[in-house]
């Protein structure tokens, strides 16, 4: 996969702050940018911790996605910038983010911090699923392919919902987004008892959407 800069449009007008914008510290940055900044605050730097499958881990990327990117270095060394390319191709490119920004950016945000956390593997698939159980039977939009892969049909699915839906569409959608999270959360610790070291830290990564945001 080749490298290539997010190329999403700044929305302006009424829609900007229903697709999710922050204030003007951070209006400079790209859907990318902030999903990023957002992720690496609740990751933090290097960390070794013992109950952690993932081993020794920096900037929220472990050992093993940095050796198969192509990284060699000790991981306490790993450059940010390097964790950034990693996040950029492996997570926010590969699940076709952009697609999803184009319509609602803090979606894009959810999806992008579940897939680092979680796997992009569930994802994409939790906003795919989600997008099917609200079209009432088709009647709304058709269904989509529960994929891992956001495209211009998911795309099409979260515009359409959010037409017929309007605000509580948003709402709704970032709810049940963070409710599969949350649950596979639990079932993570139900099925590995070490996993309980983290499932209290887990819970700021599951937040309900403010009620007051609106829909574009």
């Amino acid at each position: 996969m080749t490298a290539r800069r997010s190329a999403v449009p700044m929305p302006t007008g009424k829609g900007a702050r229903a697709r999710g914008y922050v204030g003007p510290v951070m209006a400079g940055l790209s859907p990318f940018e902030r999903a990023v900044a957002h992720t690496l605050g609740i990751e933090g730097g290097y960390s070794d911790h013992p109950s952690d499958r993932g081993g020794k881990t920096n900037w929220g990327i472990t050992e093993q996605v940095a050796r198969d990117f192509g990284y060699q270095g000790p991981m306490e060394a790993l450059p940010k910038a390097t964790a950034l390319d990693i996040y950029r191709k492996l997570y926010w490119e590969r699940i076709g983010l952009d697609w999803v920004a184009l319509v609602d950016e803090q979606v894009a945000l959810e999806v992008f911090d579940t897939g680092v956390n979680q796997g992009v593997g569930y994802a994409v698939r939790y906003l795919q699923r989600v997008l099917n159980a609200l079209n009432r039977q088709g009647r709304d939009y058709p269904d989509i392919a529960v994929d891992g892969s956001a495209g211009p049909k998911t795309r099409d699915a979260m515009r359409a919902l959010y037409r017929l839906r309007g605000a509580a569409g948003r709402q709704v959608l970032l709810t049940y987004l963070n409710a599969l999270q949350g649950a596979r959360y639990i079932d993570l610790a139900e099925a590995r008892l070490a996993n309980e070291d983290f499932i209290f830290g887990w819970a700021q990564r599951v937040k309900l959407p403010a009620a007051d945001r609106g829909a574009a």
